[in-house]
């Protein structure tokens, strides 16, 4: 029948892009490490060190996982072409709605293991520490702030990634004056490693009388979780540290006592800040690892003499520096700038639909071929 004949060109034309993916997975390293460190966990005396059995045992289940993956994808395009021969014999015309979802769940799944292969960075498997910052403009651009806290922690969801709160202000009025969350789950730092940079708004502000249109600006800094076998310097006498009353959700123990926490590195200005937890020692723990991630993000940028130089480009959340649009009048589109990549449907972009986003910044990255130079 035709339609099975159609499915077995879509499928034939399929395998070349199945095969490349193998080789890009590099599936036989992947055993052969497998193979080692499963050799290791079973020695004696693995577990007593906890902290590195741990991480032994996440890198096998990623190993696992990658491997059984590529099998499966493998298996399921076995199944297709099985199936297409079957209806073709049989002239089944019902097993054309299996066949259909069956070749579409296929290409998604391979789009999205063609996207791992491209997180290549030293520390894109890991976790991402994301700090939103709401630019000038008070009650509506802290609103903008807000609306990508939601569509991140969305978009954190939807992957089935968790996320935990490190610091949040809330607005005088409304929305945030700022907020910092650790999303954990696998290449949350690769994934979202393109999201770092203004975001402008462009609306009829809820905030305005005279229902003016408004341009608003935001923030958004990303930085990875780092292992903590990275070594990076920093002297206790370089650090000013502050305590101050929380002032945001956080149980009864808030403006009780003073365990928020500020830090300020004073050779570089880098200021980071946590009130989430209940102690000040938690705080002060959450307030070192953004430390460490932002001086290690300062050097991977070539920009760790002059703290200046990344203001310029990460702290200057005005028009003519944004990295995205998020246009809802007089029409909706969301349009990436490095990428050109957009969508009308903007509804779901701010309920945490960016994958197109990142699929288009990460083959970018990969190709060079950015909109613009």
């Amino acid at each position: 029948m035709l339609q099975f004949d159609e499915y077995k060109v879509k499928l034939n034309n399929l395998l070349p892009a199945l095969k490349e993916l193998a080789q890009a997975l590099d599936l036989d390293g992947a055993e052969r490490e497998l193979d080692m460190l499963q050799a290791e966990s079973a020695a004696d005396g693995f577990w007593d060190n906890l902290a590195k059995a741990q991480k032994v045992q996440q890198r096998i289940k990623n190993l696992q996982d990658k491997v059984d993956s590529q099998k499966k994808r493998q298996s399921q395009w076995d199944d297709l072409m099985a199936l297409c021969e079957m209806g073709n014999e049989f002239e089944d015309e019902s097993l054309i709605p299996e066949l259909e979802d069956s070749f579409a769940h296929l290409e998604a799944d391979m789009e999205t293991a063609r996207l791992e292969t491209l997180l290549t960075g030293e520390y894109d498997r890991s976790n991402v520490i994301l700090t939103i910052h709401p630019g000038a403009g008070g009650t509506e651009a802290q609103d903008w702030a807000q609306m990508l806290y939601r569509m991140y922690t969305r978009w954190t969801e939807r992957h089935g990634f968790t996320y935990q709160i490190m610091d949040y202000q809330e607005g005088d009025e409304a929305g945030i004056k700022s907020a910092t969350i650790m999303i954990e789950g696998s290449n949350a730092y690769g994934y979202l490693r393109g999201e770092h940079g203004v975001h402008r708004l462009v609306r009829v502000s809820p905030f305005d009388a005279n229902a003016r249109r408004q341009t608003s600006f935001a923030s958004v800094e990303v930085m990875p979780d780092l292992p903590e076998d990275v070594e990076i310097e920093i002297r206790p006498e370089d650090i000013e540290m502050q305590v101050y009353r929380a002032s945001g959700a956080g149980g009864q123990h808030v403006n009780k006592t003073s365990s928020a926490v500020r830090l300020i590195h004073k050779p570089t200005g880098v200021v980071v800040a946590s009130q989430q937890e209940r102690s000040q020692f938690q705080n002060k723990d959450n307030c070192m690892k953004m430390l460490r991630a932002k001086l290690v993000e300062l050097q991977m940028q070539e920009k760790a003499e002059k703290i200046s130089d990344l203001k310029g480009v990460q702290l200057k959340i005005e028009w003519g520096s944004q990295i995205r649009s998020y246009v809802f009048m007089p029409y909706q589109m969301v349009k990436d700038n490095r990428t050109a990549y957009e969508t009308s449907n903007i509804n779901a972009v701010m309920d945490g639909d960016l994958d197109g986003f990142i699929n288009a910044y990460l083959t970018a990255e990969a190709t060079g071929n950015w909109a613009t130079k």
